[in-house]
């Protein structure tokens, strides 16, 4: 996803030797810090960032004790691992990461050799949305009948691509933002909890349920929310919408691509004035762990508001809500309202 930190692997590896585990003191929400500590008979799980901690959470529930590695308001693709959260990493007995967001985490994490180590692009399948930016067409377009469908089977995909974890040819990882594919990771966290853990696999799978009915509920409310609107399309700072968009028919047009920092070109700049221009664009959306700048820029350019859509790449005191399903909910008023809901 971010093409400008996939430095040389030799440097990534040396990162990442050093890395991987202040697990203990990394940020847990449960609040469980205790690297390897069995006393409680809890399963010591390590999620890479907050969209992984949370289904860990959710669906571990009293039987694990859940620690994440990126801390709250840090940008997870920015992370750089302390040498103690390596060794911590080593002794944890269930991993539950993300391949493609972090790429030190993704080395360090190969090098950790945790026998129940699941990488939750392998849950579901990814697509290639990062050409999409700086190309004028018609994405996300024509879907709208087929949300019903996807919302009634919950598995169904509009897509294409390899299944599994080839990001670095250009897959776009942010699954945990269409509430359907981020269902389909959450039963695979279940079913891999079950095997990891057999003797709490009851709980699991109760728990996996409980989740999948909330997420089943936020993906009617999207796709009921978002059906009749003025406009289809929204502009943000970062590509991370794309399956979300795809998901209720939208189309996204990234400023900067699936990289958050990058710099937009004058050619793409002049190429969103004209797309807000035809598509009755009222909003640039930007978000909360990455710079404004650019998303002001261009609306103060352009005469449209701002608003914040977020990733939920991590949960901070500036986030509208207080989880995954609380930021989704606000994501999606902030939609109905910059895409004229009827």
């Amino acid at each position: 996803m971010n093409v400008r930190r996939l430095i040389p692997t030799a440097a990534v590896a040396g990162a990442a030797a050093l890395s991987l585990v202040t697990l203990s003191a990394c940020s847990s929400s449960s609040g469980a810090a205790s690297g390897g500590d069995k006393a409680d008979g809890k399963l010591d799980v390590v999620a890479s960032f907050y969209p992984m901690q949370y289904l860990a959470e959710q669906i571990g529930g009293d039987h694990v004790s859940v620690t994440t590695l990126t801390e709250p308001g840090v940008e997870p693709h920015d992370l750089e691992l302390k040498p103690r959260q390596t060794s911590e990493l080593r002794q944890a007995d269930y991993i539950l990461y993300l391949k493609g967001i972090q790429p030190a985490v993704d080395e360090a994490i190969a090098q950790a050799g945790v026998k129940d180590t699941v990488d939750a692009a392998t849950l579901t399948k990814l697509e290639n949305h990062g050409a999409e930016v700086g190309h004028d067409h018609d994405h996300g377009r024509g879907h709208e009948g087929e949300e019903h469908a996807a919302e009634e089977q919950g598995h169904e995909e509009h897509g294409h691509e390899e299944h599994g974890h080839e990001n670095e040819a250009g897959a776009d990882p942010h699954i945990w933002l269409d509430p359907v594919k981020y269902a389909e990771v959450a039963k695979g966290v279940g079913a891999s909890l079950e095997k990891a853990d057999p003797a709490n696999a009851a709980a699991y799978k109760k728990n996996t349920e409980a989740l999948l009915t909330k997420l089943n509920a936020l993906n009617t409310a999207f796709a009921d929310g978002l059906k009749n609107t003025a406009t289809r399309t929204f502009i943000t700072t970062h590509s991370a919408f794309g399956y979300l968009a795809e998901r209720y028919g939208l189309e996204q047009e990234g400023i900067a691509g699936l990289d958050p920092e990058s710099e937009p070109s004058p050619a793409r700049i002049k190429e969103l004035r004209t797309i807000a221009q035809r598509d009755k664009v009222t909003t640039v959306f930007f978000e909360t762990l990455a710079s404004d700048k650019t998303a002001k820029t261009l609306a103060g350019d352009t005469g449209l508001k701002t608003d914040v859509l977020d990733p939920l790449e991590g949960i901070t005191d500036k986030s509208k809500g207080d989880d995954y399903i609380g930021v989704m909910e606000s994501n999606l008023a902030a939609l109905q309202k910059a895409l004229g809901a009827k």
